[in-house]
């Protein structure tokens, strides 16, 4: 079926299987733009793992969220089914998958056994598309060419991909007065990646942040306050409030120390939604070739990401609308970009620059 044909179909649910990580999904997000611009109308829902399905759901097109890891996707696999290509009429597969009149899967496309059962389990139309397919540029156009969709100004995003919604923001704004940090001028650091090759040393990351700290405070102009029970003529300075914080997520908490002796406010237990809010309302990031950098970069933050060994032109986080700003540091090996060059990078702030 082309893709003219099935604009033209009605269709009232869509839904799209990922199998990828936080960075691949941000990567998906142009895909999934113009997936529902194919659609127009359609319910656009995502199947991932759970918690990626309910970061996108109600904050990207994604309407609706579900688990990968449901028993509906197991049992396309299970040997109960062996004898057949599909699953029987009355399996939990076949009530879920019938409801989609369109499905994108990405998972397991090269298992023909499961193409053929997915297939059967709905009545609707089904294709299968590489996950993390090959070929030239970014990985996020090679999404939209698996998906047949075209690379031009339709398919193109006109602002941040994933939006917070207002409780995400409320949960930001508690997290960072929790943490005594200013939201003007806030400037977070992500330590943190899923393979300990692609970390800048955290010792220098924890450099970073006194030498950026201390630049604010060097050029902040001093706070008084008047403290109710000191007569109206006599003034106090209260203590500036912190232009730097470090999130760590579950593996980077060993972290924490290194941050926490030059007395950097660390935040941490932060769920997804609310890392990408705090991203969006802070002035800027620094992250390391990361899932959270993507999602910083796809909630419309400006930053500096850093990159050893892996491709930026491939894997880089890509500014979401006009206003971000992603530079790229790489070098091999990764410890020798220094703390000065990061810090003059975040000054710079030229959109998409590697250095």
């Amino acid at each position: 079926m082309t893709p003219e044909n099935e604009a033209s179909r009605s269709i009232r649910r869509v839904l799209v299987i990922f199998p990828g990580a936080l960075g691949d999904l941000m990567c998906l997000m142009p895909a999934l733009g113009a997936i529902s611009r194919r659609h127009p109308g359609a319910s656009v829902e995502l199947m991932a793992r759970i918690e990626l399905a309910r970061l996108a759901a109600g904050r990207t097109v994604v309407a609706r969220g579900h688990s990968i890891d449901a028993r509906e996707v197991g049992e396309l696999f299970t040997e109960a089914g062996a004898q057949s290509d599909g699953p029987p009429a009355n399996s939990n597969a076949r009530r879920f998958f019938a409801d989609f009149e369109r499905i994108y899967s990405f998972f397991a496309s090269d298992d023909q056994r499961f193409r053929a059962r997915l297939a059967a389990a709905t009545d609707g139309h089904v294709s299968f598309h590489p996950f993390r397919p090959g070929g030239d540029g970014h990985v996020s156009a090679a999404y939209l060419r698996a998906t047949e969709i075209e690379i031009d100004e339709r398919a193109s995003p006109v602002g941040p991909w994933l939006e917070p919604t207002p409780d995400d923001l409320a949960a930001a704004s508690r997290a960072i007065a929790q943490s005594k940090c200013a939201v003007s001028n806030l400037i977070v650091i992500f330590p943190g990646s899923g393979s300990p090759g692609k970390n800048w040393p955290a010792d220098k990351f924890a450099a970073l942040a006194s030498m950026l700290s201390s630049r604010a405070s060097a050029t902040a102009p001093e706070k008084r306050i008047t403290w109710p029970s000191i007569p109206a003529n006599a003034l106090c300075v209260a203590a500036p409030e912190k232009s730097v914080a470090v999130i760590l997520g579950p593996a980077e908490i060993s972290m924490e120390p290194i941050f926490r002796e030059p007395g950097v406010p660390v935040l941490k237990h932060l769920d997804l939604p609310t890392v990408a809010a705090i991203a969006r309302v802070a002035s800027a990031f620094v992250g390391n070739d990361s899932g959270v950098s993507h999602l910083a970069a796809a909630a419309g933050a400006s930053g500096v990401v850093i990159f050893g060994r892996t491709d930026p032109a491939r894997w880089g986080p890509m500014p979401a609308g006009a206003d971000g700003h992603i530079v790229i540091l790489r070098r091999t090996p990764i410890d020798s970009i220094e703390v000065d060059e990061i810090a003059s990078a975040l000054s710079r702030g030229d959109p998409c620059t590697q250095c």
